[in-house]
């Protein structure tokens, strides 16, 4: 049976027409808006590089930078050590370990909206933990009114909705790890720490770095978490806002600077792409040793 060369095409059509449309379109016009004074409206003028000027004395901008990069550097160590202890009592065949696992991926597949309800009742002022606090005789702690609280609050709740998600990615990487090895330490007489450090971590190294560039990349365009819990004010005079915030504060409403919010984005994602290559430059690394 023949065909034409352009069959194949054809099935690939829908997929590019929607990839074309929704990805590179937008993204290509982002480039375009962020050397433009372009409002929500419509419109715009060719500035250059005045928004990246404007950007470069912009204190919100290095707030919400500093915020950002806090963040990451808080959430990458936790989200890459604590998956993998739980991943090494989730892969054990015990009774009852189906509601473990169950347990720690519930809060992936639950809605970032009901998560910010929840943890919003918990840690408000008159919530769930100061009310324990205060039974106990101590004062109430301004989790969602003080600005540092407030950010490493919604660091919590990253640590605890991505623990369920790389705890998985920790099982199938666990799955692979050659039981061969395992034996011979024991033969040697290894015990469960020393088997842990060196031949489990060994062969998990690539499946970390990962990890680790996954939690970095979600951990700096963080959004959800402190929208919800700050009531999307960013905290007391937008002390907690984070890079994502603050674009979507620039270029919302009818008189929003769309012409900025777009370049604020192409920074975002000059950082990202940098966190990226870093990571493959890693992963390469790993593999010549």
């Amino acid at each position: 049976m023949t065909h034409r060369p352009y069959t194949p095409w054809l099935f690939l059509l829908p997929g590019l027409a929607v990839c074309l449309m929704f990805t590179i379109f937008p993204f290509l016009n982002m480039i375009v808006l962020s050397f433009t004074d372009a409002s929500t409206l419509g419109g715009g003028r060719f500035t250059g590089a005045d928004n990246f000027v404007r950007m470069a004395g912009d204190p919100k901008f290095w707030v919400a930078a500093r915020n950002s990069l806090l963040y990451m550097v808080c959430v990458v160590p936790p989200l890459v050590l604590l998956p993998l202890l739980i991943a090494m009592l989730a892969q054990k065949a015990v009774p009852g370990i189906g509601i473990f696992r169950t347990a720690f991926f519930t809060p992936v597949i639950a809605s970032a909206v009901v998560v910010g309800l929840i943890w919003t009742w918990l840690l408000d002022s008159r919530g769930l933990v100061n009310n324990v606090v205060e039974a106990l005789g101590g004062t109430r702690v301004p989790f969602l009114t003080d600005s540092t609280l407030l950010l490493f609050s919604s660091m919590l709740v990253t640590v605890w909705r991505g623990l369920g998600y790389y705890m998985v990615i920790y099982l199938a990487a666990l799955a692979n790890v050659p039981k061969d090895l395992h034996e011979a330490a024991m033969v040697d007489g290894a015990g469960p720490v020393r088997r842990f450090w060196s031949v489990t971590v060994p062969a998990l190294r690539p499946t970390m770095v990962l990890i680790a560039a996954l939690s970095a990349v979600n951990g700096f365009r963080v959004f959800s978490e402190i929208y919800l819990l700050s009531g999307g004010t960013g905290g007391p005079g937008g002390a907690s806002t984070t890079m994502v915030m603050l674009i979507q504060s620039v270029g919302r409403g009818l008189t929003g600077e769309v012409g900025y919010a777009s370049a604020l984005s192409l920074v975002l994602f000059v950082i990202l792409l940098g966190l990226l290559l870093i990571t493959l430059k890693l992963n390469r690394r790993e593999d010549q040793l």
